[in-house]
């Protein structure tokens, strides 16, 4: 099942499948660790939901909503 990043709800963990959008921001958010195989995990949104705090390795880091829609995320169904 394949989800973006925005859509994951707190707690939710999932592997990065993908990054689609404009070079600009797939670079960037590929130089934060953010390539496709990583695990990541929904940590919490901002009280009006911009922006998001993902864990991935042992980071956190804060993301943009709209750079966040541009991640495709996959998880098992069983977890």
């Amino acid at each position: 099942m394949m989800f973006r990043l925005d859509q994951l709800r707190r707690g939710q963990t999932g592997r990065v499948a993908s990054i689609e959008g404009n070079s600009h921001t797939a670079q960037r958010l590929m130089a934060m660790a953010m390539l496709p195989g990583t695990m990541v995990q929904m940590i919490r949104s901002a009280p009006l939901g911009d922006p998001i705090i993902v864990q991935l390795h042992q980071s956190q880091i804060s993301l943009r909503r709209c750079d966040a829609a541009s991640v495709c995320i996959s998880f098992d169904e069983s977890a």
